[in-house]
Formats: structure tokens, C-alpha cells, sequence
């Protein structure tokens, strides 16, 4: 049993605690050897622990006094309220177009909640990857450029990063947080610094929004919507090193 190979669901039962002593002990043992299994163990960590961070708060919070039943007899009122709250929530998953406007706070927390936090965790994820970092390389760039844009109902282009160091290493199609398909390309410096431009359509009913910063579990994300896209450029860099990356990705997507 333990000379079976290892799995990347394995690598998850791992990472969550979940594995048998024996079989723990030799997934460890598998680890020291594999640089790329140990990459998506490191990514999976950040990722667990960019969630716990984003949604520990929300699970743990007590029950707002307003919704607990309290008697039989106002039973019908209290799940008036709990009902109320759900299409309230289901405004705001719709994007609130109504009385919350596309600069108005909760529509903004909900373009990053839709484009910058996923954008932070691909990149989270598929960064550590050595063999596997994407599905579709940069020398065959026509071709991924042609996919995406198929996939995704609107003209993708791959910006070019070489003046500013960073060379195309190619990119891969995601599924995107609420639905439909989403999309991340890769670029790599000389020594070895990834950084992701995630695209998706559908964000905030495609209105265009200034540049604005998140940090998302350690990830810096420059993120913004201009025409039929959302972008977030992401990168484990300094803002101030982020920025004109954000800037020349802008530059060339919108001449």
C-alpha cells in the first residue's frame, strides 16, 4: 500500500490532515523528491489558509439577534426577515444594479470578490507548478490566444511584458468564481518571479472602473474592468514594483 504513487487527491488528504499515519509518512518521504508535488503542497497551504483568513470571520460570527426565532408565535414574521435577507444577498450576487451603482462600496467588494480573490488564488495555485505551470505554451501563442478567445466570447491578447523583463510563458482556461469560463496567462523573469493576468467577462455588468489594489493572502492584484473584461494582474511584488506592470498591461490592452 505505501509503494502505491502518490496522487494529487492524496497531496490534498495531506495537506488536510487527513491521511493515515503510514500513508502520511510516505507521502513525506515522497515529497523530498519531487519538486513539483512539493510546489502544489505549498500552493494548496496558501490557498487553505487564504480561505480560512477570508471566511473564518463569516462561519464563526454569531447569529444576527434580529433572526433567531424566539416564540412560535412570531414565527411567521422571523421567516419573513431570514427570506428578505436571502433575496437581499441575491441582489447583490446579481450585481446590485438597482440602488448599488458600479462606484458605490458594495458593488466594488463585489468585483473583488469576483475577479481580484480568484485572480489571487490562481495565481496562488498554478505559480509553484514547475513542469505543469500551464496548459498551453508561449510558442504556441496564436493558438492560445485563439482558444481563450473562443472560449470566452471576446478578442483576448496576450500582452507583450519583454521590455519590462517578464517573457510569456503561456496561459490556461478557469473556471470562473460564479460561472463561465476565465482565463490566466503566466510571465516569468530571469530569475524565475511568475506573475498572472486572470481575465473574465461578466464583471459587474462590464463597466469600466480605475485601477484599484488588493492584497490577497500575500498576492498583490492590480485589478480593473474595461470593456468585456475584468483584469487583475497579480504577483507576489511590492505594490510599488506591481504598478507599472499594471500600467504597460493596461497600455497594450487599451492603445
Amino acid at each position: 500500500m505505501n509503494g502505491l504513487p502518490v496522487s494529487d487527491a492524496e497531496l490534498h488528504a495531506y495537506v488536510d490532515g487527513q491521511l493515515d499515519p503510514a500513508r502520511q509518512a510516505a507521502v513525506e518521504h515522497h515529497l523530498t523528491g519531487a519538486a513539483d508535488a512539493a510546489g502544489r503542497v505549498a500552493a494548496y497551504r496558501q490557498l487553505n489558509a487564504l480561505l480560512h483568513d477570508r471566511f473564518d470571520p463569516v462561519a464563526e460570527a454569531p447569529v444576527p439577534h434580529r433572526l433567531v426565532f424566539r416564540s412560535p408565535r412570531r414565527l411567521p414574521w422571523r421567516v419573513a426577515a431570514a427570506v428578505g435577507w436571502l433575496a437581499f444577498g441575491g441582489l447583490l450576487g446579481a450585481g446590485a444594479v438597482w440602488q448599488f451603482g458600479p462606484g458605490t462600496p458594495l458593488a466594488q467588494a463585489r468585483i473583488e470578490a469576483t475577479l481580484a480573490r480568484p485572480a489571487g488564488i490562481a495565481h496562488a495555485v498554478y505559480t509553484p507548478e514547475v513542469r505543469h505551470p500551464v496548459e498551453v505554451v508561449a510558442s504556441e501563442e496564436a493558438h492560445l490566444v485563439g482558444w481563450l478567445t473562443k472560449r470566452l466570447g471576446a478578442r483576448v491578447r496576450a500582452p507583450r511584458l519583454d521590455g519590462l523583463g517578464y517573457q510569456l510563458v503561456g496561459g490556461r482556461l478557469l473556471p470562473a468564481v460564479d460561472d463561465g469560463p476565465a482565463a490566466q496567462l503566466m510571465y516569468q523573469d530571469a530569475t524565475g518571479t511568475r506573475l498572472t493576468l486572470y481575465l473574465r467577462g461578466g464583471v459587474a455588468g462590464s463597466e469600466t472602473t480605475a485601477f484599484r489594489f488588493a492584497d490577497e493572502g500575500g498576492v498583490g492584484v492590480f485589478y480593473w474592468v474595461d470593456g468585456p473584461f475584468g483584469y487583475a494582474l497579480s504577483a507576489t511584488l511590492p505594490r510599488a514594483e506591481l504598478l507599472p506592470l499594471a500600467h504597460a498591461v493596461y497600455a497594450q490592452l487599451n492603445p
